[in-house]
């Protein structure tokens, strides 16, 4: 219980309700596997998401993450199971129903400067606090295009977690 409350402590409640950036084709296997590139990002798609230490429901659950759109980075698929790394580091399994192909990002270390295009000398869009979970709309190079509540700005790639470093993201 103790770490659950940190866990939502760390990650304060929000919704992201926006439209993803176009998603990855795929086709999916009779046994529930894909031929998406592992590892990839996603986001939860449900309020309620249990990380199991195993893929299957006989399994315990490891955390509970009570927050929609909350970045997870896909590692691994075994039938409707996916092996799954939290922005904390923590790595179990979620059934592929919790997730969803909506690419998100969550700001990392301090309050970070969005600005109104890629540039450090562009004038400033907004500040964001860390630990916001953000819609991310476009990456290049070192700069993404992130959206949260109708404001939208350019950060750097590295002040948030949910997208590789050299990923093109378009959406």
């Amino acid at each position: 219980m103790k770490r659950l409350l940190s866990r939502l402590f760390l990650l304060p409640l929000g919704l992201i309700a926006a439209t993803a950036p176009t998603a990855l084709a795929a086709t999916e296997f009779a046994d529930g596997t894909t031929d998406l590139p592992k590892p990839r990002f996603v986001s939860t798609k449900s309020n309620s998401a249990m990380m199991r230490t195993g893929p299957g429901e006989r399994f315990p659950i490891k955390w509970e993450y009570k927050r929609a759109g909350l970045p997870v980075e896909v590692l691994q698929e075994y039938e409707i199971w996916r092996k799954v790394r939290d922005p904390a580091g923590e790595i179990g399994w979620m059934n592929k129903a919790l997730l969803t192909s909506q690419r998100t990002a969550i700001i990392t270390g301090q309050t970070r400067l969005l600005y109104v295009s890629p540039d450090v000398k562009s004038r400033i869009a907004w500040r964001i606090a860390p630990g916001a979970v953000v819609l991310v709309t476009l990456c290049e190079d070192l700069w993404c295009r992130v959206s949260k509540d109708g404001k939208s700005g350019y950060i750097l790639r590295s002040e948030m977690w949910g997208t590789y470093k050299r990923e093109k993201i378009e959406g």
